[in-house]
């Protein structure tokens, strides 16, 4: 393989600073998905084909404002985008603290999630600037921490949701001013690393940007679809899951109870391979493992009846979910041009979000004309059939690939 070298930067953003924000934003973005569907529904009555439209809306917000920041990201000095992404965000927690009812609701969820593609991509943008370490130890710490704030927003707000719904806007918009402090005194050093690379040509803002080798881009193609048709199918775990679960006489709490399990499995894989960020091969062998957990836990699936059954598929997924989903944008950064690096990032993220707006739909309309069993048998073939795809591609390409690290 080639590989484009970059010089080290000795003045660059503190990877523990981008935890932080990680951390902030993802506990703050947690005090608000996992309410938005009882409290549409419970609080405002708002019928539930309704909210799949809100939520479809909060996804589609999500992949523009992926696209966009990405794009922005490689023409321009990230460091007033990220203050302005996150400044938003501030204010349009508040205003959904101050008006909570309907349909202004829907508008601000649609905007959060514009905000939430925004301000997610530039700190995995960013987080491609960083040169002392290696890329697959930044986005697994990145991923781990995203997930450990998750674990954190979701177990707070199951308390404070019967206790005020405003305060759980409040508290989310005061975890977004320390996101923005944060960004605001410690994400500086990027305006060093954007002038550089102004200096060096290496903006799109200064020359036309240097397009992605055509062997890079297929790869890349390749691991956009995957990650595409793998939330596709990981999303009616969301949704459709609770509902088989509830027919099979579990109980609702028991179905609340595997997403601990999850976020807790998440957590722990992700510390042991930040600790150990060769345990596998390379970047590919690990998306390769996670893939193939991922179709192994919807055939798991297929004979699940009680609840250890069901912790059990979802110990397999969570395997797949915490070595794929962080190896992806990794592989990628390392596939993509200095000039692009936020475009593709912004790309990762939208290829995510189309899986996740349209996964719900698709599982629905499956389930509907011919049940839950077809639909795993389905999910399990359609996600190998992505390790069937990529594993050639590899194959071919693989020393013929330019990295950029």
């Amino acid at each position: 393989m080639k590989f484009a070298h970059g010089r080290t930067q000795s003045d660059e953003i503190k990877l523990r600073w981008l935890i932080v924000g990680v951390l902030a934003t993802w506990i703050g973005a947690s005090f608000i998905w996992p309410l938005t569907s009882v409290y549409l529904n419970k609080q405002l009555h708002i019928s539930l084909s309704m909210i799949g439209v809100v939520l479809f809306c909060n996804c589609a917000g999500n992949i523009l404002g992926s696209i966009i920041s990405g794009r922005l990201y490689d023409k321009y000095n990230p460091y007033p985008l990220i203050l302005w992404g996150v400044g938003l965000n501030v204010a349009v927690l508040f205003l959904m603290a101050i008006f909570h009812g309907w349909p202004e609701y829907w508008v601000w969820l649609t905007i959060t999630g514009f905000l939430g593609g925004w301000n997610g991509t530039l700190i995995n943008s960013i987080a491609t600037s960083l040169r002392h370490y290696q890329g697959r130890y930044v986005f697994n710490v990145l991923y781990f921490s995203q997930n450990l704030g998750v674990v954190t927003g979701t177990l707070i707000v199951g308390y404070l949701y019967d206790y005020s719904v405003t305060l759980l806007f409040v508290i989310a918009a005061l975890l977004f001013v320390i996101a923005f402090i944060n960004a605001l005194f410690n994400y500086r050093p990027i305006i060093g690393f954007h002038k550089e690379r102004v200096a060096k040509g290496q903006s799109g803002d200064t020359q036309k940007a240097v397009p992605m080798p055509k062997r890079n881009f297929i790869m890349t193609m390749a691991f956009f679809t995957t990650l595409g048709v793998t939330w596709l199918m990981y999303m009616n775990w969301e949704s459709n899951l609770s509902v088989y679960m509830v027919s099979l006489g579990i109980p609702f709490h028991l179905y609340s109870l595997l997403w601990t399990l999850n976020a807790s499995v998440i957590v722990i894989m992700q510390g042991i391979l930040a600790r150990f960020p060769n345990m596998f091969k390379n970047l590919f062998h690990q998306i390769i493992f996670g893939i193939c957990m991922f179709s192994l836990s919807f055939i798991t699936l297929v004979f699940a009846k009680d609840f250890a059954h069901f912790a059990l598929s979802m110990f397999i997924l969570t395997l797949g979910e915490s070595t794929a989903f962080p190896a992806i944008p990794a592989y990628v950064n390392d596939l993509s041009p200095k000039t692009s690096k936020g475009k593709y990032q912004g790309a990762t993220m939208a290829a995510s979000g189309i899986g996740r707006a349209f996964g719900p739909l698709f599982g629905g309309l499956v389930i509907d004309q011919a049940g839950y069993i077809p639909f795993f048998w389905v999910a399990a073939i359609v996600i190998a059939l992505m390790i069937v795809m990529m594993i050639p591609i590899y194959l071919k390409l693989a020393k013929k690939l330019t990295l950029y690290k």
